[in-house]
């Protein structure tokens, strides 16, 4: 079985393995303690600390132990925005970042408080000059993740950092992605890790409050952490977490050059074996191990089982899941196509031949599925005067794209189809498709049930 969902969690890295056995003997009393066993503790809290701020680039006062990753960024938003409420409540996020960022950005709204969400390009890169733009007077805080969970692609953190120093304005990163492979450059204020997307054991966050930051946390008192997160500290787990960080720094160059020459490989080969696919994300600056397409005509739930039973653990981003029946965020604020989404995120130590394996599989795969999906029945067409109608009401994605694509021919070049579709996705997958096959999307209007989404014929 090759596991390509490093994005998501990676495996346990060794060194992370043999600091968490060793440490299970060493430090399971109390550190706030002052006789033997105590000391040992906190020498092993001490020594986790100070090895993950020389890694994140602060100190190591500076740095708190959380219990996730996704707590660290819920008690870092909260903390500034409430140590800033004099300035103001406008809070800024990019539309891509983590749920965890904009789960907290819709508390913040929902108690009162304002939101700009900054738009993103088709790469899903935010331009500083749009984060420029969305400051305020009254901003207390800006969010910008250093690098995408979904399609791989790289802010520019450090340029918008200065933008928001200018105005006296702290920055927030999401570094969970980037971690592993460095540190974030620029003059950021708070910055937010999880040790599960490096190697590292689960149920381990990191949370960096730079000095001179306005932060008031949140919550009943705790004297642990600097009171930034509540509860006894999982030592093992911290120096794990501490120890698999330096480890898979220390292998990350080499690393770098060798997975980002797989995924190009993926990104250049996936195209010419698979029709009607596209590559998303930046080609350049994204981070070494991820690369995401999407399939023409193809559930991407049902493409990952074919995945799955052929031997490859990848993930989705795609809005045809059981689960949700909604469109990746992510996907969404770029414009691109969701359906038949597929992320394939290497860990470190992939072997060429793996890759070479799953570029095997993946045509049949795809092929598969959409032979399973068939044609559009007959009765789903129509026509009403000069526009050829496709009732997909009450079918999920890809199914409303499929019945699109079988009928545009019907018309002559410069007539239109409406499709009247009921599921959120097409509204983002009808233009993608028109984008990718050089045809015009005219626009949405309301119908009696859904939407109706109207595309004219130009090739």
């Amino acid at each position: 079985m090759s596991y390509f969902d490093a994005a998501s969690s990676a495996p346990l890295h060794p060194v992370a393995r043999q600091a968490l056995q060793a440490s299970l003997d060493e430090g399971w009393a109390d550190p706030a303690r002052l006789y033997r066993e105590g000391r040992r503790a906190r020498l092993l809290l001490d020594a986790a600390r100070e090895a993950a701020a020389e890694a994140v680039g602060c100190r190591p006062d500076e740095l708190a132990f959380t219990p996730s990753g996704t707590r660290a960024v819920h008690t870092g938003i909260a903390g500034v925005l409430a140590g800033r409420r004099r300035v103001g409540r406008h809070l800024i996020v990019s539309g891509v970042e983590h749920s965890s960022v904009l789960h907290a950005a819709d508390a913040h709204e929902a108690s009162g408080g304002a939101v700009t969400q900054v738009a993103v390009d088709r790469a899903g890169a935010v331009s500083v000059r749009a984060y420029t733009e969305a400051l305020r007077p009254d901003t207390a805080l800006a969010c910008l993740q250093s690098a995408n969970h979904e399609v791989g692609t790289e802010q520019p953190v450090a340029e918008v950092a200065v933008a928001c120093r200018a105005a006296g304005v702290p920055l927030l990163v999401d570094a969970a992605q980037s971690l592993g492979w460095g540190r974030v450059e620029g003059d950021w204020s708070v910055l937010t890790g999880s040790a599960h997307k490096w190697g590292g054991p689960s149920g381990v966050g990191l949370l960096v409050v730079r000095k001179g930051v306005r932060f008031a946390a949140q919550g009943p008192v705790d004297e642990r952490e600097s009171g930034r997160a509540a509860g006894f500290e999982n030592i093992p787990a911290i120096v794990a977490a501490a120890a698999s960080l330096r480890a898979v720094r220390a292998e990350a160059a080499q690393e770098a050059v060798r997975l980002r020459e797989l995924t190009e490989r993926i990104r250049a080969r996936v195209p010419r074996l698979v029709p009607d696919v596209e590559v998303v994300g930046d080609p350049v600056r994204r981070l070494p191990g991820i690369v995401t397409f999407s399939c023409l005509y193809v559930d991407g739930e049902t493409l990952l089982h074919e995945l799955d039973r052929a031997g490859f653990s990848v993930s989705s981003g795609s809005s045809c899941t059981s689960s949700t029946l909604t469109p990746s965020h992510v996907l969404k604020a770029m414009g691109v196509l969701s359906e038949g989404n597929v992320r394939v995120s290497l860990p470190l130590g992939t072997a060429a031949e793996e890759v070479e394996r799953f570029l095997e599989v993946l045509p049949g795969a795809v092929a598969g599925v959409r032979e399973k999906l068939g044609a559009p029945a007959a009765e789903s067409v129509v026509q009403d005067e000069d526009v050829l109608v496709v009732d997909s009401l009450g079918k999920r994605c890809p199914i409303p794209v499929i019945e699109l694509a079988k009928v545009i021919g019907e018309v002559p070049v410069g007539g239109l189809v409406r499709v009247l579709s009921d599921d959120e996705a097409a509204r983002l997958d009808i233009p993608a498709w028109c984008e990718m096959r050089g045809q015009e999307y005219v626009g949405e209007e309301p119908a009696e049930r859904g939407a109706a989404y109207t595309v004219r014929r130009l090739a």
